[in-house]
């Protein structure tokens, strides 16, 4: 593809095309230069190699999860994959271990498997204190906590401290899961 301009008295802009580029999309028969209809193109789409970003992981961490409640924000947040993959995370979010994530995980597996032992975050121990079995883990750590959010795919983490309180990062955390289940995420 050529870029091209035209002089200073007539401006014309855009890209030239190669012959070879046009063709493809072209039909290469004249008996088949009827048209298409659209279901006849989307089904030979491959899904799985499409994909449309329409926001950003990072921009649901930023302007989502990290938003002004009444004044306050969450201390740190993150979206992580079932798989223990960061997709996006604020600038605080501790560096956590492998296992405190599979720990996690698996406390939406099997509710209650953290409830001894506490829930871990990069080495800080939280109490796990009521939370929605299979849905929401909510933790306690002095003056702040910790809420986890289960989706299809991920966990939407965060970490509050006073001034916050607990519902308004339970309410922050939770709507943005509920959100991305809506979205089959």
């Amino acid at each position: 593809m050529k870029r091209f301009t035209e002089g200073a008295q007539r401006k014309v802009s855009g890209f030239e095309a190669s012959e070879n580029a046009l063709r493809s999309w072209l039909p290469q028969h004249v008996a088949s230069s009827a048209p298409i209809k659209l279901s006849g193109v989307s089904s030979q789409i491959n899904e799985l190699s499409l994909c449309i970003t329409l926001m950003s992981w990072q921009t649901y961490v930023d302007e989502h999860l990290m938003c002004d409640v009444d004044g306050v924000h969450l201390t740190a947040s993150a979206i992580i994959g079932l798989d223990g993959g960061v997709w996006a995370q604020s600038a605080a979010f501790p560096q956590f271990k492998p296992e405190e994530i599979a720990n996690i995980v698996k406390d939406f597996d099997e509710p209650g498997f953290l409830a001894p032992t506490g829930l871990h975050l990069a080495g800080t121990k939280y109490m796990v204190i009521q939370g929605e079995p299979g849905a929401v883990i909510r933790g306690k750590k002095g003056s702040g906590g910790v809420t986890v959010k289960k989706t299809g795919q991920a966990l939407i983490f965060g970490i509050y401290e006073e001034p916050m309180t607990p519902g308004q990062c339970n309410m922050v955390v939770e709507k943005m899961g509920d959100y991305l289940i809506d979205q089959g995420l």
